[in-house]
């Protein structure tokens, strides 16, 4: 054959790649396909207790007992499913959900839900707050991913918001002879400069070295709930610049329906999770955030589910008109927060926040129907894709390659995570525990070819 390119000349160029490459691989990771909690519970931090979990499941499961208590009425309240088969399977493994696991992920809010109070109470409670963590930690009783939401960084609120997360995480290594809880993390609201993320990331850094904890134990997530958070003075996408600053903390970042909207000029009326500019804004960080190993989370729905008619402490129960107007109000709630979790699924925004606990029945039913009506398809293209090993494969009218496997497994880890599927229903893909386990579509194909 006769070529140009001497050895030299490949070897220089396939060099200048490999560097190039290199780079890429480590800014872009992917995903780590370990868990990720579908909803994070925001509550005030002066309300916050060691036994936070089980007191909102409890309150979750009256609720769904009151005003829905089959599997039938809650699916025609919601309205997630016309299949009576996989009505009773949610209502089964919600009920179950309540009992075991109500809240996947809680955050502390010294911002929106505390309030500005006097620096001597926001100190106190910042102290209580972390010894309620250190209880819980003892005890067993806290969430599997646990963090605070302080106040921002501006010029005004920046020492006060700096003051609380020393004191919190210091009681708390205090309290616990240096452990910190798993996935615990500090969320930063209202970013207008990567400075802000920075300072962050340096005043952790301080607090980690002066008690003796691990350099990045503590991750942080960013709030991206302002234009600025988008784009720069010179109009140029700021939200890789924020990660950066972060200098490996950064493990999510949420979207905050309400304050970009009103930043937005949208009238209250329209301020809602489904606006066009809030897809614009999460698309964007969709692609900004691409293959760097960092969580999505939507926001919430605030309208909650609460009746609007009180029963009396004394006196005659609520007329049968007011019984049935607090059915469908509470009913009319949960519709909307479950539109709105199924409209961040479709557009692949796995985590939402809610607050209150009558939300989380309906999270977790939105989920799991959304993974449950998935179930076959995927299933069926999973199974096949791995009996093929490395080869491509054609299922029905969608085409597999390569590069879906790790979509594919991803489905059925987020869906097993949060209990909507089953181990037994997983196994229907054909693959083993321990390759489930190994959360790489990668190892699984280096397994499948050594056999």
């Amino acid at each position: 054959m006769t070529t140009t390119l001497g050895r030299d000349a490949l070897d220089a160029l396939r060099g200048r790649l490999t560097d190039a490459n290199r780079q890429v691989a480590a800014r872009y990771p992917g995903t780590s396909g370990s868990r990720q909690p579908v909803h994070t519970v925001y509550g005030g931090a002066h309300l916050f207790s060691a036994e936070l979990s089980a007191k909102l499941g409890r309150a979750a499961l009256a609720a769904l007992d009151e005003y829905a208590g089959d599997a039938a009425t809650f699916a025609r309240a919601v309205r997630f499913t016309d299949s009576p088969e996989l009505a009773g399977v949610v209502f089964e493994r919600v009920r179950h959900k309540l009992e075991t696991e109500p809240v996947e992920d809680a955050r502390i809010d010294f911002e929106d839900g505390y309030g500005n109070r006097p620096d001597a109470e926001e100190d106190e409670t910042a102290a209580k707050a972390a010894e309620e963590v250190a209880r819980g930690l003892h005890a067993g009783t806290l969430p599997p991913f646990i963090g605070i939401r302080i106040k921002t960084l501006s010029d005004e609120l920046a020492e006060r918001s700096l003051r609380t997360l020393d004191i919190f995480v210091s009681t708390l290594a205090g309290k616990t002879g240096g452990r910190l809880p798993d996935n615990f993390v500090v969320t930063l609201p209202k970013i207008t400069t990567p400075e802000h993320v920075a300072v962050l990331a340096s005043a952790l850094d301080s607090i980690e070295d002066g008690l003796g904890l691990t350099r990045g134990a503590v991750g942080i997530e960013l709030m991206i709930e302002l234009p600025q958070s988008l784009l720069g003075e010179g109009g140029g996408v700021v939200l890789p610049a924020l990660a950066d600053a972060a200098r490996g903390r950064c493990v999510a970042a949420h979207f905050g329906t309400y304050d970009y909207t009103a930043s937005c000029e949208i009238t209250a009326e329209h301020q809602h999770m489904e606006h066009p500019a809030c897809d614009f804004a999460k698309h964007l960080m969709q692609v900004a955030y691409a293959g760097r190993g960092i969580w999505l989370s939507d926001g919430a729905t605030n309208i909650m589910p609460v009746p609007p008619h009180r029963p009396p402490k004394a006196g005659p129960p609520l007329s049968p008109g007011k019984v049935e107007e607090n059915r469908e109000s509470v009913h009319a709630a949960w519709r909307l927060h479950a539109r709105h979790v199924r409209h961040s699924l479709t557009t692949g925004y796995y985590q939402g926040w809610d607050l209150h606990p009558a939300q989380l029945p309906t999270r977790y039913a939105a989920v799991y129907a959304f993974f449950l009506e998935g179930l076959e398809a995927a299933t069926a293209r999973l199974s096949n894709f791995v009996e093929q090993a490395a080869k491509a494969t054609l299922v029905g009218d969608v085409f597999d390659d390569a590069a879906t496997g790790q979509g594919l497994l991803n489905f059925f880890l987020r869906g097993m995570s949060c209990g909507a599927i089953t181990e037994d229903e997983a196994l229907a893909t054909g693959l083993t525990l321990d390759e489930l386990r190994s959360r790489s579509f990668v190892k699984v194909l280096e397994n499948r070819r050594g056999r």
